[in-house]
């Protein structure tokens, strides 16, 4: 008897050792809940008034220059509820994500139809800023004496380009449209020139000036000249840079004359002006709900911060635009999340699959298996909160109204050689002004992941280019 009574409480005393090596106590973190954010009148500060005086020419090259970034909502109707632009930016986050992983496409597969262009040019060009969909914008000095416009700043694009006089077809813009007879600094391109052929598929008129066109995955473009100008960021003049001046841009762009592109490939402003500026720059982009203080992009040795750890920019032999990373997982609660490998996010030699980081995105897409994983996780983590309805892309929504702190599972994104700690207001986020708060990450069928901006706010990303890497400072915006 006393044998069949003892083997029961073994597997008892068995089964709780093992349950209780497998229920280790999560981390959790506190997330103070803000409401969406209110629009708001958009206010430049004195240093980057287009009255300062330029320094003079004779000095010592600057090697660093800093400007403000404002989110695009500040252009937004100030009659706009902060639901409506929230519901914008979704919308516009779609298309954004399609845009990518359909350049992606383009290059992988170079056979597919090409966007439309006039008069027989064509361009295999593609860019990130569908729909308009570039989330940040600066003010920027074109031409000489310089004309002061925002521009919109986008690391998924390459050509910079303007809207420019006299105009085909013009969407409207918050300044005047840029007239190059006016500026001394203006000067066209020849077909002939090595700069035109940097270009993917360059145009020629019977001139034999070299002609641009950059295509949107929602059918958007721009067409027009390539030239070289002069560009002012507040004191500093930038010269020759090859932009387009757009006289037929047709499509959705908001308030903003054109695009400076931030991208990796050989016509963005770092790649041209990198080495001016050392070929380094980084951003940092502000809770918008949390904080007044402006977003900012700084270019130079300034650019990298002494606390940020580092990961190194991998390359896809297809595609030269974007910035790839090496994710190699992710930790809810302080646990790694078994479902999400390395190999998920594999960047493969026909240039399909990776993990790109992104600065036009707004949510994280990661490839549908580790999404799941990674939402199953933080679901299982957050049980303890009343579940809401799910809302545009997300499925793990919480109802917190009512609420003003809440306790929730630490998120932490594992790069080769860094650790990435997310505050908690950089993944449950207001979708509504009832009190509903999302899970800020999604899922796609892609092989593509895209690492967006709400992920990346409070951080300074640095982009170092010179020493193939990208770095994250979490106390960089300070």
């Amino acid at each position: 008897m006393r044998g069949k009574i003892t083997m029961p409480i073994l597997f008892s005393f068995l089964f709780l050792s093992i349950s209780s090596a497998f229920s280790t106590p999560l981390d959790y973190q506190t997330l103070v809940l803000s409401p969406l954010p209110k629009p708001h009148t958009l206010s430049w500060t004195q240093q980057d008034s287009e009255s300062l005086t330029l320094p003079d020419p004779s000095q010592t090259p600057t090697t660093t220059l800093s400007v403000q970034l404002h989110h695009r909502d500040s252009l937004s109707s100030l009659d706009s509820t902060p639901d409506t632009l929230f519901t914008r930016r979704l919308e516009r986050d779609a298309a954004r994500a399609k845009t990518l992983t359909d350049a992606v496409k383009l290059a992988v597969k170079p056979n597919v139809s090409r966007a439309r262009g006039n008069g027989g040019f064509s361009s295999s060009v593609t860019s990130g800023l569908a729909q308009g969909s570039g989330e940040y914008f600066t003010r920027i000095g074109i031409g000489t004496p310089p004309k002061y416009s925002y521009m919109v700043l986008d690391t998924g694009s390459d050509v910079v380009w303007i809207q420019c006089s006299p105009c085909k077809k013009c969407y409207t813009q918050s300044d005047p449209v840029f007239d190059p007879k006016k500026s001394t600094t203006f000067a066209g391109v020849t077909c002939g020139s090595p700069l035109c052929r940097r270009l993917d598929s360059p145009g020629c008129n019977n001139r034999q000036m070299c002609l641009y066109q950059v295509s949107y995955g929602d059918g958007s473009f721009t067409f027009g000249e390539f030239s070289t100008e002069t560009l002012t960021f507040r004191r500093i003049r930038v010269k020759n840079i090859a932009l387009g001046c757009g006289h037929d841009n047709e499509g959705l762009f908001v308030g903003a004359a054109g695009l400076l592109g931030l991208g990796r490939g050989k016509l963005s402003f770092p790649n041209q002006a990198g080495r001016r500026f050392g070929n380094k720059f980084s951003y940092c982009l502000v809770d918008r709900s949390a904080s007044s203080k402006p977003s900012s992009v700084v270019f130079g040795e300034s650019a990298v911060s002494r606390t940020a750890v580092f990961t190194p920019l991998l390359t896809n032999p297809k595609l030269d635009t974007f910035y790839y990373l090496g994710l190699t997982g992710m930790s809810v609660g302080g646990v790694r999340v078994k479902g999400i490998t390395e190999s998920l996010f594999k960047l493969d030699s026909t240039g399909n699959g990776g993990v790109i980081i992104d600065s036009g995105t707004s949510v994280t897409r990661l490839t549908r298996p580790a999404y799941v994983a990674l939402r199953d996780a933080f679901r299982a983590g957050a049980a303890d909160l009343k579940r809401a309805a799910d809302f545009s892309l997300f499925d793990t929504c919480f109802d917190l109204s009512g609420k003003t702190v809440v306790k929730v599972p630490t998120v932490v994104m594992h790069f080769a050689g860094a650790d990435v700690a997310l505050p908690a207001s950089n993944y449950l986020i207001p979708v509504d002004s009832k009190g509903s708060f999302c899970f800020a990450f999604a899922g796609t069928m892609s092989g593509l992941s895209i690492i967006g901006n709400i992920q990346q706010q409070g951080f300074r990303v640095v982009y170092d280019l010179a020493g193939s890497r990208i770095g994250f400072s979490p106390r960089g915006c300070d």
